[in-house]
């Protein structure tokens, strides 16, 4: 089980409309979009809620990584995380997701990337979200520094 957080922040937003065709405001303004439902076929002129998902768990993941590096007392040139958020059936009206997190970090080695890689997935809330209920594959590139 789970500890409960002791929550500091509250991020708040409202969908209304058609769902995934509709419009998703964030409380304080910052967020005010319309949305579309992904399709296969064409590329979206508008964002849909794995978009959304996909920056959000990036952006996570790549603070978890900075600061699993610092935590090990790693000194990492810099790092990026991209978010790959796929949407599928597995049955007749039964969706599930898909994620790849493409992690390259700068100045350490493949072994020192993927022992920082590893804890932070064990620290970032989007990973402990979705343990056990989504498929999440990390993959972890390291660029070593280069002496001028």
């Amino acid at each position: 089980m789970t500890a409960k957080p002791k929550v500091f922040y509250t991020a708040t937003a409202t969908a209304t409309g058609d769902g995934r065709n509709g419009h998703v405001a964030s409380a304080d303004g910052l967020i005010d979009m319309d949305l579309v439902t992904p399709n296969p076929i064409t590329t979206p002129r508008k964002a849909n809620p794995e978009l959304l998902f996909a920056s959000g768990y990036s952006a996570c993941y790549n603070s978890a990584f900075q600061g699993a590096a610092k935590s090990m007392k790693v000194r990492i040139e810099g790092s990026s995380v991209t978010a790959k958020v796929g949407i599928g059936p597995v049955s007749l009206h039964e969706f599930a997701l898909t994620v790849t997190l493409k992690v390259d970090a700068y100045g350490i080695d493949q072994a020192t990337a993927q022992a920082i890689a590893d804890k932070a997935d064990q620290m970032c809330p989007y990973s402990n979200a979705v343990r056990g209920n989504i498929e999440v594959n990390v993959e972890v590139t390291a660029h070593e520094a280069v002496d001028a």
